[in-house]
């Protein structure tokens, strides 16, 4: 009997047929396509693309020169200098981020006790050269200055869901 089966269903096409009314099914369907740079798709407020440095209110900035985002970086992609400014405190005097060996694995912002260094949302970057890609202090702090509202909007999105 199974004989017979495999038989009919080898010269009528049975497969063939199975497939073709699945396709046919999916054919007339929405489409879920995104045409990207007019549509976007939506993103979580978790999403860790572009770097960015933050400020505090005042303007001053937020990094306190503590290394530990250089400390727990898996791809040793971010390197300090530190200098003790006439009040006693330490800021840093460089602060590089080489994007192009980034992994975006979050350790950085994760570590950071006053919230300094974070990943935005912006994806829509890119760099002709390796050292497009090589990101300064002052580039860092203008990435920060200009999605700070975002990341506010991020940041009291996140303490909600802890």
């Amino acid at each position: 009997m199974g004989k017979i089966q495999s038989f009919f269903k080898t010269y009528l096409l049975i497969e063939l047929v199975k497939g073709l009314a699945l396709t046919g099914r999916y054919m007339f369907a929405r489409k879920i396509t995104v045409q990207f740079p007019e549509e976007k798709t939506p993103q979580s407020f978790r999403f860790r693309g572009l770097h960015a440095q933050r400020r505090y209110a005042n303007g001053e900035e937020r990094c306190i020169a503590c290394k530990l985002c250089e400390a727990v970086c898996p791809s040793l992609a971010i390197n300090i200098e530190v200098a003790q400014r006439e009040d006693g405190t330490r800021r840093t005097t460089r602060y590089d981020i080489d994007l192009v060996k980034c992994i975006y694995c979050g350790f950085c912002e994760e570590s950071c006790p006053v919230d300094a260094i974070v990943e935005t949302r912006n994806f829509e970057y890119h760099g002709e050269s390796r050292s497009d890609l090589f990101y300064t202090k002052s580039m860092l702090l203008a990435v920060g200055d200009r999605c700070e509202e975002q990341i506010a909007r991020d940041r009291a999105a996140d303490a909600k869901y802890r």
